[in-house]
């Protein structure tokens, strides 16, 4: 049943939603994205000095993209986009493009929404997202709630067990580390950095992100530059197979923008997050900035973990498998550690073992964040309606907390089929509202001149 469920979320319907809902927002930002690049990226990565001298205690832009980027930097930059490639061939990484380039709007949309929408409670903390602009732009609080629900819900599945899983299979497959370990271990060191709240979450990100990141580029790199007569070939493999029919279908879903819908669409993280509205909840926090602002950095994490990330893992595995990864007997994970190991030997094995259990971490201490926003926010509405008061007293407390941290150490020892699925289905039904807020709000969404 559960299977039937997840098959008719994650349907054609969804993804035509997914990318619809970005090609509309594109055409009426005039191609920003492309016409406003110098802009965006100025406004970004060219404004980072500027942004270090924010004031002591405050979230800086810069930390809030880390942040965001910790949560859409996961397992599908290297399992989505290996299985993506082995399912529609080279031609897959050519619709990614295609679909990053779209999504970088809807990502805009959302976050300047947040911004535009959100408010600070009682303890001077922000509270952001689709459940604020769902209640007070479209004046429609029940969904507001739905919305949070949901996104509680993805936050205990993919966002905790499913992660956690991914980190203890990694370090019992390569170091051969008992899964109970792994579990207790990564379980401490989680609630180290989600007790500090979104400064300490946010300080993490700010120094993981850009060094795991930066060395995962490195060592692709290294890769690709070694392969660098093929790299005519490959381009010519993807240009020529990215019009058959399987590659259109596998690549555009394999973004899923970013979970390829038949092929691994269920069993990855998101290459990024446009549309399910998670980027609006993670930028909430940035201080002394603008909608505006925040949107342009929205589109940079867009570009920087598809167009960037999941390009240099594709290449990887284009050069090592002379652009038939198909025939390399691999997929997933197991696709990409093959690709690294044909180079690197040895190491590439680490290489992909490392990525795998940072972009993971990253990726669980992040959706905390998201989990507990919505948990607080959820709680909060059910106040003002004097119902349910005993699931009042659990999200307002320590308890969503324990039930987190139960999820991260439970996803460590259990086996997550059905998880998997399961947490899917809340995943594409996180969507919906924040589609829908999309739609019905589109002309307060406002861009740079």
């Amino acid at each position: 049943m559960i299977h039937r469920i997840h098959e008719l979320v994650w349907g054609p319907w969804l993804l035509v939603l997914f990318l619809g809902m970005g090609i509309i927002y594109t055409i009426k930002s005039g191609f920003f994205q492309i016409r406003g690049l110098s802009c965006w990226w100025k406004e970004t990565i060219g404004s980072i000095r500027e942004d270090e001298d924010g004031k002591s205690g405050e979230v800086t832009r810069f930390q809030t993209a880390c942040t965001a980027l910790a949560a859409t930097i996961g397992t599908g930059n290297i399992v989505g986009v290996a299985t993506a490639l082995t399912a529609g061939g080279p031609g897959a990484i050519f619709w990614m493009w295609v679909s990053a380039a779209i999504g970088m709007m809807t990502g805009y949309a959302e976050t300047m929404l947040g911004i535009r929408y959100r408010y600070k409670d009682r303890n001077g903390a922000w509270v952001c997202g689709p459940m604020v602009y769902l209640e007070k732009g479209m004046k429609m609080p029940v969904l507001g709630m739905v919305y949070s629900f949901l996104c509680i819900m993805v936050s205990l599945g993919m966002g905790s067990m499913v992660q956690s899983n991914s980190i203890a299979e990694t370090l019992e497959y390569a170091f051969d580390i008992n899964p109970v370990s792994v579990g207790i271990l990564l379980t401490g060191v989680v609630f180290l950095v989600v007790l500090g709240g979104i400064g300490r979450i946010a300080f993490v990100s700010e120094r993981l992100i850009p060094v795991s990141a930066g060395l995962y580029m490195i060592f692709s790199m290294v890769v690709i530059m070694s392969c660098w007569d093929s790299i005519p070939h490959i381009f010519r493999c993807i240009f020529e197979d990215a019009f058959r029919p399987v590659s259109v279908f596998s690549g555009a879903a394999g973004y899923g923008v970013s979970r390829s819908l038949q092929y691994g669409i269920s069993r990855g993280v998101f290459s990024n997050e446009a549309g399910l509205g998670s980027l609006a909840v993670l930028h909430g926090a940035a201080e002394d900035t603008t909608p505006e602002q925040q949107g342009m950095w929205a589109m940079f994490e867009i570009f920087f973990d598809t167009i960037l990330i999941c390009t240099m893992t594709a290449f990887v595995i284009l050069c090592m498998t002379d652009g038939n990864p198909a025939a390399s007997g691999y997929d997933g994970a197991a696709l990409t550690a093959y690709s690294f190991s044909r180079r690197l030997g040895g190491l590439g094995q680490y290489v992909v073992s490392g990525a795998m259990v940072i972009f993971a971490f990253a990726t669980i201490i992040a959706w905390y964040y998201l989990g507990k926003q919505a948990a607080v926010y959820l709680a909060e509405s059910l106040k003002k309606r004097r119902i349910l008061y005993f699931l009042q007293r659990v999200l307002r407390g320590k308890v969503y907390t324990l039930l987190y941290l139960g999820a991260v150490f439970g996803g460590c020892i259990a086996k997550l089929e059905t998880v998997w699925e399961f947490s899917d289905i809340w995943n594409g039904l996180m969507a919906l509202p924040n589609i829908l807020a999309l739609i019905f709000l589109m002309k307060e969404v406002t861009y740079p001149r």
